[in-house]
C-alpha cells in the first residue's frame, strides 16, 4: 500500500541491474554511508548463505536498504507527502526513522525493484516489526553486525549467534536497541517495542 504512489508504478520496466545501483548508491550516499551498504549488502548475502536464502534477494536488499538514507529530512518529508506516502507520529517525530519507508518506494520507482521480499525487508529494517520473514530478519540483523560497526556493546556475541539463531540474534539486538534508546533519551518508535516483545514471548513458548 504505501509503497506505491497514486501517480503509479511501471513495475513492467526491467530490473536496474545491481552494478547500475552500486554506481547510483555510490554518487547519492556520502563516503560513510556506502560503505556501511557495501558491509550489509555482503554480510546479508553470508547470512542467506547460512540460513538458506536467496543470495541475490538478499545482496539486493542489503544494497538498497539506506538509499533514502541521505536526502535531507526536510526532503524525506516533502517526497511523502508528494507521494502519498503515509507516516507514523513516529516518524512525524524523528524523520530520521523515514528513510526505511521511503527508501523502500524509491527501490521500486527508480530502481525499477519488483520483489515484494526485497522491498518489505527494505521497508521494516530499521523498526523491525512482528512476524518478520527470514529476508527480513537478515537485513535487520546485517545493518546492525556488518563489519564497518563496532559501538554496539555485545556485537562479539551477536556476530556468532546470527549465524545459527536468527531469532535469538534478533531478540538480542532488539533489546540491547531498546536499551540504548531508552538510557540515551532518544525516540523510540513503537513497533520496535511490539517486536522486541513479539520475539521475547516467542522465546518463551520454546
Amino acid at each position: 500500500l504505501i509503497l506505491r504512489c497514486k501517480e503509479g508504478v511501471n513495475t513492467k520496466m526491467s530490473e536496474t541491474s545491481m552494478d547500475e545501483i552500486r554506481k547510483s548508491l555510490k554518487k547519492e550516499l556520502d563516503k560513510s554511508r556506502y560503505e556501511h551498504t557495501m558491509g550489509v549488502m555482503y554480510t546479508a548475502a553470508a547470512l542467506a548463505m547460512a540460513h538458506g536464502v536467496d543470495q541475490k534477494k538478499a545482496m539486493l536488499a542489503g544494497l538498497l536498504h539506506d538509499c533514502a538514507k541521505c536526502i535531507p529530512n526536510e526532503e524525506k518529508m516533502e517526497l511523502c507527502k508528494k507521494y502519498h506516502i503515509e507516516l507514523t507520529q513516529a516518524e512525524i517525530d524523528n524523520p530520521a526513522l523515514i528513510h526505511a519507508k521511503l527508501g523502500a518506494f524509491l527501490a521500486r520507482k527508480k530502481y525499477h525493484v519488483t520483489d515484494e521480499e526485497v522491498l518489505h525487508a527494505i521497508l521494516v529494517h530499521t523498526t523491525g516489526e512482528p512476524g518478520m520473514n527470514l529476508l527480513d530478519k537478515i537485513i535487520y540483523i546485517a545493518d546492525y553486525i556488518e563489519p564497518g560497526r563496532d559501538k554496539a556493546k555485545n556485537l562479539p556475541v551477536v556476530r556468532p549467534l546470527c549465524f545459527r539463531d536468527l531469532d535469538a540474534a534478533l531478540l538480542k539486538i532488539l533489546s540491547d536497541t531498546l536499551d540504548y534508546l531508552k538510557s540515551t533519551g532518544k525516540e523510540i518508535d513503537p513497533l520496535t517495542e511490539q517486536t522486541c516483545q513479539y520475539y521475547k514471548a516467542k522465546a518463551e513458548e520454546k
